[in-house]
């Protein structure tokens, strides 16, 4: 899977998208708000090891990640 944080400006808020290997989108979630999201695809129980590689994701960069 791959992680993207994606900058907002102004009043939109700053964002992830979660993709797979064929680099479809699973998820799309605020920052501050990831909860329902990963519950809704199943990852709820990888909640602090994803948020933890998105706090120290630079903006615009994507990071492969396993799952």
């Amino acid at each position: 899977m791959y992680l993207i944080k994606v900058k907002g400006v102004a009043k939109i808020p700053d964002y992830v998208q979660l993709r797979d290997d064929s680099f479809t989108l699973l998820a799309y979630f605020r920052v501050d708000r990831p909860d329902k999201s990963l519950e809704k695809i199943g990852l709820g129980d990888k909640l602090s090891y994803i948020m933890a590689i998105v706090r120290d994701l630079p903006f615009g960069q994507i990071k492969k990640i396993e799952l």
